[in-house]
């Protein structure tokens, strides 16, 4: 009904779950997708996947001025990708990979439905080619005139 004010209230309430959803996981996975969608964020993570660095060495592969690395780095802080020391006079940055490893189980679950949907068209086509090759099948007779 149009004019059901309870049905206003339930959409409403269902596009808040939608837009806002409950907890700091869902918002930590889309900080941690906007933050892996550049590739110059993706560079530096594997850099530091192979150990500490500080920023001028982080700096150093690219054609980018420092500053702009420190904005890369603060958005991949902000992901929970990335975390800063204090060492001294530096401030070394280091990996922090649980951040990640959400996003990795987020996506394996729909790989499991993919790899589901392959096996099954994989099933349909086998299906198919033995349907093919049955003597007196239709698609045969047709290659045989």
């Amino acid at each position: 009904m149009a004019g059901d004010p309870g049905l206003d209230v339930r959409r409403c309430e269902y596009n808040l779950a939608v837009m806002k959803p409950e907890g700091n996981g869902a918002a930590t996975l889309d900080t941690v997708f906007a933050a892996l969608a550049d590739p110059t964020r993706r560079a530096i993570l594997a850099r530091l996947a192979r150990g500490d660095a500080t920023v001028n060495e982080l700096a150093r592969p690219f054609a980018i001025s420092q500053p702009a690395i420190s904005k890369h780095l603060k958005v991949l802080e902000r992901a929970g990708l990335v975390s800063r020391g204090r060492r001294a006079q530096s401030r070394p940055c280091r990996l922090r990979a649980k951040p990640m490893a959400q996003a990795v189980d987020w996506l394996e679950k729909y790989r499991r439905f993919w790899q589901g949907n392959f096996k099954r068209l994989d099933a349909l086509l086998e299906e198919l080619k033995a349907a093919e090759t049955k003597p007196g099948s239709r698609r045969r007779q047709g290659r045989e005139k």
